[in-house]
């Protein structure tokens, strides 16, 4: 057990608030390790100003110099880290680790019923409370009655997998109640079956409609239009070099992990630092599944457009007209092991309070276009009961709460 808390993953805390925690991380290698540790420091709400990476193939060598906040729980975070590595799976015989993704047990699906008396802020203050208690939120759909009440469906997977036990349901409702206060009407937490968030994919006459939309907003919803990638196999007789310049953004350093864990990508060396103005710049000597560096032109061009599109455009935000409506689209892309990105419809509730902003219904979907998998998020706004706000403020608020730059 010693050598999980003491040597896996070591936490520095900073002294001072504002300067880096230093996070070391010593374990086994695989191809997707860095994803997984960068989506942990996503979840938990760190920016990562500056990492370094090596490995031999067999062994990794982590190194995260993180901006913490000064509710971050230190201590669970460490555990989640430690539970991410090989390291884990080698100490107590679990072979789960190196199983694909696909094929490991996916975790219970529950549902959270939820009535409520409506109030600006009242979804944030549940996502809140189920954020700090590790239950991930997989699909939802809220609806307001005209008499006020607000109905939350929640379909929800449990990080400490207890919600199965009363002990955790009680915990669940004791936040919830401190949170919501006497707005709470009823609420039941019940086991349901995984079919009930299978994916679907999307009619064409959806997604032709939201993807165009999207597409309309080239400027505005870019973290930067000056995103440089370049490719070099001259430097290093095994490796591949990948050079990026870019603005940051949170969950940077997880959107290049998880395009490379997508092209089954390793990296064996890498360095990462964030230079005045926020551009950040990335160097890493990669290699394929096989060992080999990346030499075909056509997997380069390939490798570089999708790097390129997801350090532009990690997340797409949009409103559309729905009659005589407004409705908030926020879509992001899964990783091929079927993960969403961490904490996206936290974000967009926490950036509707910020406006006082009203939401009358709320849907997470997943949805198929070609090849991939995007998450959706479709919030309709009730602009009755709002302050007058644009619907470009909305759109801007949203964008910068999940890009990190408030």
């Amino acid at each position: 057990m010693g050598i999980l808390s003491d040597d896996v993953v070591i936490i520095r805390q900073s002294e001072k608030e504002g300067d880096p925690s230093v996070i070391t991380i010593n374990c086994p290698d695989k191809t997707g390790l860095g994803c997984d540790l960068c989506r942990i420091l996503l979840f938990f709400g760190l920016n990562i100003v500056r990492g370094d990476v090596s490995t031999d193939g067999r062994w990794c060598y982590l190194v995260f110099w993180v901006i913490g906040k000064p509710n971050t729980r230190w201590n669970l975070l460490k555990t989640r880290l430690v539970e991410a590595s090989p390291a884990f799976a080698w100490a107590f015989g679990i072979s789960r680790c190196y199983l694909s993704e696909s094929e490991s047990q996916p975790p219970d699906l529950f549902l959270l019923k939820l009535a409520c008396s409506d109030r600006t802020g009242l979804l944030y203050d549940v996502t809140e409370v189920l954020y700090k208690l590790e239950i991930n939120i997989e699909k939802v759909k809220i609806s307001t009655t005209p008499d006020g009440k607000v109905m939350d469906l929640f379909f929800v997977t449990d990080t400490r997998e207890l919600l199965g036990t009363e002990k955790r349901r009680d915990e669940v409702y004791e936040y919830l109640r401190d949170a919501i206060g006497d707005a709470m009407m009823s609420y039941d937490i019940e086991l349901v079956s995984s079919e009930v968030t299978a994916r679907s994919p999307a009619s064409s006459s959806f997604a032709e409609t939201l993807f165009s939309s999207l597409e309309e907003h080239p400027s505005g919803l870019q973290t930067s239009s000056s995103v440089s990638i370049a490719v070099d196999n001259s430097l290093s007789r095994a490796h591949t070099l990948i050079q990026i310049t870019c603005q940051d953004h949170k969950g940077l350093l997880y959107d290049i992990m998880r395009t490379f864990k997508d092209f089954n990508i390793q990296i064996s060396y890498g360095r990462f630092t964030i230079k005045r103005g926020k551009n950040c710049e990335i160097d890493l000597f990669i290699v394929q599944s096989d060992g080999r560096k990346i030499l075909d032109s056509s997997k380069q061009d390939a490798l570089v457009s999708r790097l390129r599109a997801e350090l532009q455009q990690p997340l797409r935000v949009v409103m559309m007209n729905r009659g005589p409506d407004t409705e908030l689209l926020v879509t992001n892309p899964v990783e091929l092991s079927g993960k969403g990105r961490p904490q996206v419809f936290y974000d967009i509730a926490l950036a509707l309070k910020k406006i006082n902003t009203c939401i009358f219904s709320a849907e997470i979907g997943r949805h198929l276009t070609g090849d991939r998998e995007w998450e959706v998020y479709k919030v309709l706004i009730n602009e009755e009961d709002s302050l007058p706000v644009s619907r470009s403020k909305i759109e801007e608020q949203v964008w910068s709460t999940l890009m990190g730059w408030e």
